[in-house]
């Protein structure tokens, strides 16, 4: 295996999804992610940025097409759930990624399905919890947060899981700037691989090296 194949970790190709009464979403579209990729993916409301990101985890299934994470082709849905283990996958809406009782045990919920030790887990916690500035939220109840606290919260709970990259969608709606700023300081200081699917053009310049326009199912150089 040369070293661009060791290197991919994500290729979609010719991939088409459509949904009932809309028509094609993705149309032949192809993606290759390699290790140490800063990917932005900019587009319109509706142009199919989470369809995309969906897609790739397997949330979505493709009607044509081939995706392989890892070297592997997915082709089942057990597939997709070993591979989800090294994926960090943020959802637009942050009630979808929080659902344990306080801040303290979302954050904690991803490291521990991991099989961490719980001094491991509570180590990756309490250096999350640091990196965000959010102490004053560790034992709040995730239900009473508001929609900027639930969207920081809901970042701190990809975090935790240090995965092998990281899939975002719109990870800056709803925080303030100081906020906005650690994570901006977070994805450029660290040697990571990420997708970030977002409508915020001067955030994606700052932090990736790649950006592509979604537009009409295809991805375009931008």
């Amino acid at each position: 295996m040369d070293n661009i194949s060791e290197n991919q970790i994500i290729e979609l190709k010719d991939i088409n999804v459509s949904y009932p009464g809309t028509g094609i979403v993705l149309n032949n579209l192809s993606l290759v992610i390699y290790k140490g990729d800063r990917i932005g993916i900019k587009g319109a409301n509706g142009s199919g940025k989470t369809t995309l990101l969906y897609t790739i985890v397997g949330l979505i299934k493709v009607e044509k097409g081939e995706i392989k994470i890892f070297g592997k082709k997915m082709e089942k849905e057990s597939d997709f759930v070993e591979v989800r283990k090294k994926i960090g996958f943020l959802f637009q809406d942050s009630d979808d990624q929080l659902f344990s009782p306080t801040v303290e045990e979302d954050i904690a919920f991803g490291p521990l399905n991991l099989r961490l030790s719980r001094e491991n887990v509570e180590e990756r916690v309490n250096k999350t919890i640091k990196l965000l500035g959010i102490e004053k939220l560790k034992h709040r109840f995730s239900h009473t947060l508001s929609y900027g606290e639930k969207r920081v919260v809901a970042i701190a709970t990809i975090l935790s899981m240090e995965p092998e990259i990281y899939l975002l969608d719109e990870p800056t709606t709803g925080l303030d700037e100081k906020i906005s700023k650690k994570i901006e300081k977070f994805l450029i200081e660290n040697d990571l691989t990420y997708c970030i699917a977002s409508h915020d053009l001067s955030f994606i310049k700052k932090v990736c090296n790649k950006i592509y326009i979604l537009e009409k199912g295809k991805l375009y150089p931008f």
